[in-house]
């Protein structure tokens, strides 16, 4: 078995909750980050896509996390981890519509119950693991340089 390869770039993110003012600038500098490691342009907008969907999800619902950029050679990371009420029904959280939200979210145009869906469409792998009352964890991969000759992406979910 061959030792594990180190990453290229590892940077870690804080979210406060409920900072609608700054929400959305960890996927900006996330995005920014890959452009500026000539990571390919189609992993950098699904990776900001997952970011943006995960960072909302964070400042929405929880208490506040963290989100930590993997970039490796192969692959692009995104771990999610929060504090805050968790998710009861994962399944029904991954159906597209679904949604907790508040109504002072939806005021805001938020809760369309699209975030959780979204993440997972722009991921190659994608796991959610969550505990009511304590948070909830997701990684998503993204697959570099996995493509067809049409320009599909490959690669499998978990």
């Amino acid at each position: 078995m061959s030792p594990p390869i180190p990453p290229i770039h590892k940077r870690i993110f804080l979210v406060a909750a409920g900072d609608l003012e700054g929400a959305g600038s960890v996927s900006t500098a996330v995005r920014r980050t890959l452009r500026e490691l000539g990571v390919e342009p189609d992993v950098v907008k699904r990776a900001g896509i997952v970011c943006f969907e995960g960072e909302m999800n964070m400042v929405l619902f929880s208490q506040g996390g963290r989100i930590i950029l993997i970039v490796r050679e192969d692959r692009v990371e995104l771990l999610f981890s929060d504090r805050g009420p968790g998710i009861a029904n994962i399944d029904l959280a991954r159906q597209p519509g679904y949604s907790t939200a508040p109504d002072w979210a939806r005021e805001l145009g938020f809760g369309s119950g699209l975030g959780i869906p979204n993440m997972e469409q722009n991921s190659d792998r994608f796991e959610i693991h969550s505990r009511v009352g304590e948070g909830t964890v997701i990684r998503s991969t993204i697959l570099r340089g996995v493509h067809d000759d049409t320009g599909d992406r490959g690669g499998a979910r978990a």
